[in-house]
């Protein structure tokens, strides 16, 4: 099985298409990784500012929600609009935005404009992550798509914590002060820029959408029923239904242990040789937990292909339980890491199997409204969960219930889509 999936991933690789647009998520995600770097250094750790962890929810609600509610309509667009555009024009905007973004931060403006700044990068980024999945099944044959995703969104997902290591390496030459973050800022469009290079590659259409669904006008009016039209499709098929229930669940419990790491590093944890806190130590979290994404997805298409992608799941959210209420206790930064590396490579399995039964289940025809209405979920969710640890967490992030209630969350998921997928019928 193993050599199976080596074969697949050489192949995709002789691919120059599939090079191009891997060639394109990894600049932009590295690219993602810095400007994100940049704004959480800022506002969490930066000593001229400070921030409550209600500060840090609202925070990201304020980016996220309406973020997310951008997400539907991006989705009915880019199953209009052609998605090497999209990538195109997309990197080149939100190279601009983020300028401005680097300036607020260099003059040390906060709160509203600061976040509204930041949202106007990250609505942008709503259509480049979406036409990325949606491109996907043009560049990779339908038996290749389980082990394309995981090669794309983790090697996207590494790129991006690359990215914020290496923006937490600048760090060190440009100092921990508003100046320094918005250099930190502006250097994040150099990997912006690189990705539109890559997608101005491709001929026009190549990337799809291959039919459009009705007219080519997009008013308000089309939009809201071109995503209705998508959410019909979801619900006519089960097993995409079930994904996406996973995804946003798993999602909502990761917004809330999320809260919590970013409470113990910053006012529990103290340093040990080794194991720092501080947002050193969060870079450390950031690299154990890409490097368990990248285990993950070596073994998920061969584990998909052994025992099913249900099966899979399922066991993967056990081990996320057994890991919250067992790891999790001690508080010890030795025993976090760990449980950031499994947490980590859970949730890019997770990931990796919802897309590839979207990609299975789902018509190109509408691809794009799927996988922007799944993001919105992932999004609003993770919101949730940060929104909950807000109300539940002390200020130092210590709390055993919450633990308990973590990973009785993760069995409750697993027990309600174990009864849910046995009427599924996925490909293998």
């Amino acid at each position: 099985m193993q050599t199976v999936a080596h074969h697949v991933v050489r192949g995709l690789l002789r691919r120059g298409d599939f090079r191009r647009l891997l060639g394109t998520r990894m600049s932009g995600q590295f690219a993602d990784g810095v400007f994100q770097a940049s704004l959480a250094g800022a506002v969490l750790f930066n000593p001229e500012r400070a921030a409550t962890p209600a500060d840090v929810a609202a925070g990201f609600a304020i980016l996220l929600l309406p973020y997310s509610l951008v997400g539907p309509f991006a989705g009915v667009l880019l199953d209009r609009w052609d998605r090497r555009s999209v990538l195109l024009v997309a990197n080149l905007v939100r190279s601009l935005q983020v300028v401005g973004v680097a300036g607020l931060l260099a003059t040390g403006v906060g709160g509203g404009w600061l976040y509204l700044a930041a949202l106007t990068v990250l609505a942008v980024n709503r259509f480049v992550l979406s036409a990325l999945s949606a491109a996907l099944p043009h560049v990779a044959e339908d038996g290749e798509l389980v082990t394309a995703n995981a090669l794309t969104t983790t090697l996207g997902a590494v790129l991006a914590v690359t990215g914020a290591g290496a923006a937490l390496g600048l760090l060190e030459l440009v100092g921990e002060n508003n100046a320094g973050y918005g250099v930190l800022a502006v250097s994040s469009t150099v990997g912006y820029l690189a990705a539109a290079g890559l997608a101005g590659g491709f001929a026009r259409a190549y990337l799809g959408p291959d039919t459009v669904e009705g007219h080519a006008r997009s008013t308000v009016r089309d939009v809201v029923i071109g995503l209705v039209a998508g959410l019909r499709h979801i619900a006519a098929h089960p097993p995409a239904v079930g994904a996406l229930a996973v995804l946003t669940i798993y999602r909502a419990v990761y917004g809330l242990t999320t809260l919590a790491t970013l409470l113990l590093y910053r006012n529990y944890f103290e340093s040990e040789g080794f194991f720092q806190s501080g947002i050193v130590g969060l870079g450390q979290v950031l690299v154990i937990g890409a490097a368990g994404a990248l285990s993950a997805a070596a073994i998920t298409p061969l584990m998909s292909r052994r025992i099913g992608k249900p099966r899979w799941i399922l066991t993967l959210l056990v081990l996320a339980a057994i890991t919250e209420v067992t790891l999790g206790p001690p508080y010890e930064l030795e025993l976090l890491l760990i449980a950031a590396f499994l947490i980590g490579g859970v949730g890019q399995a997770v990931k990796v199997c919802a897309d590839t039964v979207f990609q299975e289940h789902v018509s190109d025809a509408y691809r794009g409204r799927v996988f922007s209405v799944s993001d919105t979920l992932f999004n609003l969710a993770f919101v949730g969960g940060l929104l909950i640890g807000a109300r539940t967490l002390p200020d130092n992030g210590v709390s055993l219930p919450v633990l308990i209630g973590v990973g009785i969350a993760y069995l409750l998921t697993a027990f309600g889509y174990a009864l849910a997928a046995r009427r599924f019928s996925y490909p293998p």
